[in-house]
């Protein structure tokens, strides 16, 4: 026979607790001459099957149930679909501690959290340390905090043989730019320019002057080898700057040019943050990701739902365009020829490095992508190059 403290102390259950299931029926007491209550083994046994069966995810009510009468494997089956998503919960939650201390890849934090609270994503990264640049490289290729550094340069080792950083072509640049009126632009500000391909031939099609911006130093110093080389030096002016601070007094450009790059902040911001930066009644051509189908493959609408989850249709685009001040003049869809002046190139410098021995999650992701091109480009989804005039 136990009194209710050794009773306590035999469960591991408080008294207040056992005081409780007394009160319930759970247990039975029975008080001696001397007032003092005590409790037999068959109560002891009683609380470690009562233990047992809250440790499944039963509610007093429910272990109460069992006790007294044939147990209901209707609520015993929803309590183990319930328990199972706790688990996988916790396995989840797990792992996102695990990434955090460094110890586990974050990719799959960093892909919800820019699908689902892009903005509050990029403070976040801001918060960790991370300037401008590496934010948006984070966000957008290295999608790990940890890993990031080893990424980028692994990354960086691919593209810096590779003179297309971006699907395109010489004939689309060159449409894109006669669909601009015929008066010569004195000032163009292309925003991404990369290693400089339209960037050259912006300056030799036309007699403004064209300021190219790029985060890359790599991309810059080689457009600045190709100024020279070409003597453009009085044409082209060269700035490593992000394409989110720009650093341009308002009303300084005719044209503002950005091929295949509004992704990295958003084409929303980008319309809104550029357009001060243009004179009145002037232009801007912006290529952007869009799908071409309603119903894309699941592989492709996966891809592009982890990598840009603010791709959307023409329609939309165009809607877009029309709410943040501007008037539609033309656009036109990227022809297959430019999505293979990307990824044939990309191939063949990943031939190159793995026969070094050379790989990563770099070209891993770089593989994935560049094979999701061959399959979907000009099918389910494009770069669409759209020309518009500031109202």
């Amino acid at each position: 026979m136990y009194l209710i403290t050794e009773l306590a102390t035999k469960a591991g259950i408080s008294r207040t607790t056992l005081l409780y299931y007394e009160k319930l029926g759970l247990i039975r007491g029975m008080r001696r001459d001397n007032g003092y209550r005590f409790y037999g083994e068959r109560d002891l046994q009683r609380l470690y099957l009562i233990k047992q069966l809250q440790s499944a995810g039963l509610s007093l009510k429910e272990c109460q149930s069992c006790l007294e009468e044939k147990i209901d494997k209707t609520t015993l089956r929803e309590r183990l679909t319930q328990l199972e998503k706790e688990i996988e919960d916790k396995v989840k939650a797990r792992e996102l501690l695990l990434g955090l201390i460094g110890e586990k890849s974050q990719r799959q934090l960093h892909i919800s959290l820019n699908q689902n609270a892009p903005n509050e994503y990029a403070n976040w990264l801001h918060s960790q340390g991370f300037e401008e640049k590496d934010a948006l490289r984070i966000k957008w290729l290295s999608k790990d905090m940890n890993e990031h550094e080893r990424y980028m340069k692994d990354f960086m080792q691919v593209f810096s043989t590779v003179d297309r950083w971006g699907p395109g072509s010489e004939q689309a640049t060159l449409q894109a730019l006669q669909c601009i009126p015929t008066q010569a632009p004195k000032h163009i500000l292309e925003i991404g320019c990369g290693k400089g391909t339209s960037t050259i031939l912006l300056a030799q099609e036309t007699s403004a002057m064209v300021t190219a911006v790029d985060n890359e130093s790599l991309a810059i110093s080689t457009l600045e080898t190709k100024v020279h080389d070409l003597d453009l030096n009085g044409r082209i002016q060269t700035l490593c700057a992000s394409m989110t601070d720009l650093p341009f007094e308002h009303g300084s450009f005719d044209v503002i040019w950005a091929e295949g790059c509004v992704y990295i902040m958003g084409i929303a911001k980008a319309l809104l943050q550029w357009k001060p930066l243009l004179k009145k009644n002037s232009y801007m051509m912006v290529s952007d990701l869009v799908w071409l189908t309603n119903e894309p493959d699941e592989e492709s609408k996966k891809f592009w739902l982890e990598d840009y989850p603010d791709i959307s249709d023409i329609p939309s685009r165009l809607k877009l365009f029309d709410e943040y001040g501007y008037e539609i003049v033309t656009h036109f869809s990227l022809g297959l020829d430019g999505w293979k002046n990307y990824w044939e190139p990309l191939e063949q410098r990943i031939i190159e490095l793995k026969k070094q021995g050379f790989d990563s999650q770099a070209i891993s992701d770089i593989e994935k992508e560049t094979s999701l091109y061959k399959k979907f480009a000009g099918k389910d989804f494009t770069y669409q190059y759209f020309i518009v005039k500031t109202k």
